[in-house]
């Protein structure tokens, strides 16, 4: 929250006026009789919200000329959007995007700058350098050589394409914020200031909180499923890690392992089905497919994600002999539910009318309004004024830092356009591979993960999929398993060093070192890495295909996972523990390689059918299995903490 009261009910009522704006769009209300155009109606909700990024956002210099400048950007900001909405019918009918007039010119130098400006404070220095570059590309193509040439144009010309074609600025990224994003992030910040996120907190601790490491599974819980409406990985573990790492040290966790859990499973929450962030609607309006069928494909991958998580730390749980928590210190699951019933009501509506209705634009809106009425009827909930002045602000700095940074990301996808790169790129990239899938792919994990250290899970996502998914797809893969592909691998960069920021973040709640957390955030999280290489080679696990398929390629990936996560644990989860020397070090290894080729969809240029590939797996993980199971026998242990209980 702000201090100044202007800046404050400046966001709340630009917030209040942008919503109303996309509510007018989305229910086709015509208010006020005016039909309002689709590049009109992306200039005005720039208006609404980007000039909003200069006051949510500040300059970060000292005194109140610092102060002065925000407020003269954002009234600049205002202006330029307001002139581009006024102008973009004449815009449209004269051919500005190519031959535009030197005023217009000149208003897109300034506007131009105004973006790079509001990504550097919303996406941060990194970010605003490529963007900044890279926009600048199509004035210097012919220059560069091979791949890189492109056609070239004058600066004048190029700012002005940027800021009134439809391929750049106001392209993609922004046309499915309009669509769909502004509704999703207001829900998300609805359910959040109405006791949202305590209420699954509590559903967590009701359901799992007693088994052991309960503190941590209730972390996986909890943060995945906040990080799934949230978007962010870093507010994810900012806001969710306050409270869940504390607690699992306090039962037991080291401080490294307590941040690594948060950080996957905050990472993993913007993968996860229902909402997965805004990164879902933007891949929705790339592939040209409704929202549901994107959500239903995460699904299997997610839940491979989170059922590896979650064996890695029960086994971490009984090697250390670690208890869940006692029962009368946890919520009570029927009074939890009695209690959150209008969350589960509301959900119930949302996911109905995503789902059934495949209304996925409306649905939020009816969601938000279904849980604001529950909310004020109900007085140990209702908001008071300074609340929803608080709501108004959190709703509008989401909206203002997404309208930021998918605005210079759109510069990035118009450089491409411009320049005809995008398509000889696709060539390129093919023919260095020698029209291989795997090292193609291996080509696209590597640059996803280097270009996911310097971005946000959405400004990755984005500029992949214009460089990079067009030449998987010219290998004959299938689109929404290429887009899922290069998501999953850009997310990778939040738990990895040497960036691992999701890690690093979490590293500074728990007091612990910021690098061990990132090697013990690898370690929990090491199906991530391998998971987009089976559902390439298996669309099966991403639901192409028929029940059948599906539901052998997704047993056959949760046994392997199984096996995997026992191995990097030392602990057969249901079996016992490896123990200590060289022959647990061989087991450990003959349950991951076991694991792995369980898993695997087949080894095509080994001549191996899945079939063949699970029969070696199990037989290379089964002496393992045994070893473990013996060595529990004969301590006496195979009872208690050693049970998944």
């Amino acid at each position: 929250m702000p201090s100044s009261p202007l800046r404050l009910l400046l966001v709340a009522a630009g917030t209040l006026l942008g919503v109303g704006l996309s509510l007018n769009q989305v229910f086709q209300l015509r208010a006020f009789g005016i039909t309002i155009l689709e590049g009109q109606y992306l200039y005005l909700l720039a208006a609404a919200f980007f000039s909003l990024s200069f006051l949510v956002f500040e300059s970060g210099a000292l005194g109140s000329r610092a102060r002065a400048v925000d407020w003269g950007l954002m009234v600049l900001s205002l202006a330029l959007c307001l002139f581009f909405a006024a102008s973009s019918e004449r815009s449209l009918n004269e051919g500005w995007e190519y031959a535009a007039p030197r005023s217009v010119q000149f208003a897109s130098v300034i506007f131009w700058a105004l973006i790079i400006e509001a990504t550097r404070r919303a996406g941060g220095i990194t970010l605003a350098a490529i963007v900044c570059s890279v926009s600048l590309y199509p004035t210097a193509a012919s220059h560069f050589p091979g791949p890189l040439n492109g056609f070239q144009q004058p600066l004048f010309d190029t700012m002005a394409y940027h800021l009134i074609s439809s391929e750049s600025v106001f392209g993609i990224p922004m046309k499915s914020f309009g669509k769909l994003v502004v509704g999703f992030v207001l829900f998300g910040a609805v359910l959040s200031r109405t006791g949202g996120g305590q209420f699954f907190n509590d559903l967590a601790f009701s359901l799992v909180g007693h088994f052991r490491g309960g503190a941590a599974k209730v972390a996986i819980f909890a943060s995945g499923f906040m990080g799934s409406l949230a978007g962010s990985v870093i507010s994810n573990v900012l806001s969710t890690g306050a409270a869940s790492i504390p607690a699992m040290k306090r039962s037991g966790f080291s401080a490294k392992t307590a941040a690594a859990t948060e950080a996957c499973a905050s990472t993993g929450g913007v993968l996860m089905p229902p909402i997965m962030g805004a990164t879902a609607f933007v891949m929705a309006s790339f592939l040209g497919m409704p929202y549901a069928e994107v959500a239903l494909a995460a699904a299997i991958p997610s839940l491979l994600f989170y059922f590896g998580l979650f064996m890695q730390i029960d086994a971490y749980a009984a090697g250390k002999g670690l208890r869940g928590l006692p029962r009368e210190e946890l919520p009570r699951l029927g009074a939890t539910l009695r209690g959150g019933w209008t969350y589960i009501l509301v959900f119930g509506l949302l996911i109905w009318m995503m789902i059934g209705l495949r209304a996925e634009t409306r649905a939020p809106y009816f969601a938000t309004a279904l849980m604001l009425f529950l909310n004020q009827l109900l007085p140990q909930s209702r908001l008071d004024f300074a609340g929803l002045c608080k709501l108004a602000w959190n709703v509008g700095a989401a909206l203002a830092e997404l309208t930021a940074i998918l605005m210079g990301i759109g510069l990035i996808v118009g450089a491409f356009a411009a320049t005809g790169l995008a398509g000889t790129l696709v060539n390129d990239l093919v023919f260095i591979a020698g029209n291989s899938k795997v090292a193609l792919l291996l080509m696209g994990a590597v640059t996803a993960f280097v270009f996911g250290m310097g971005m946000t899970v959405t400004a990755c996502y984005v500029f992949l999929a214009v460089v990079l998914a067009p030449a998987l797809e010219a290998t004959g893969l299938e689109r929404i398993v290429v887009h899922l592909f290069i998501l999953y691998w850009g997310m990778v960069s939040f738990i990895t060093p040497p960036v691992a920021l999701g890690a690093f973040s979490a590293a500074t709640l728990a007091r612990a070192r910021p690098f061990e957390v990132g090697v013990e955030s690898m370690r929990l999280g090491a199906v991530i890495y391998i998971i987009p290489f089976f559902f390439v080679l298996d669309p099966a696990l991403v639901g192409q295909g028929s029940i059948s398929e599906v539901f052998v390629a997704l047993a056959s990936a949760l046994v392997g996972i199984w096996l995997m996560a026992s191995g990097f644990r030392g602990y057969v989860v249901g079996f016992g523990p490896l123990g200590k020397g060289l022959w647990a070090a061989a087991g450990r290894g003959l349950l991951i390689v076991g694991g792995f080729l369980v898993a695997v969809p087949g080894l095509a240029t080994l001549g191996l059918t899945h079939l063949d590939t699970a029969l070696i797996g199990a037989a290379l993980a089964a002496p393992a299995v045994f070893m473990a199971h013996a060595r529990c026998s004969s301590m006496g242990r195979l009872r208690g903490d050693d049970l998944p209980q």
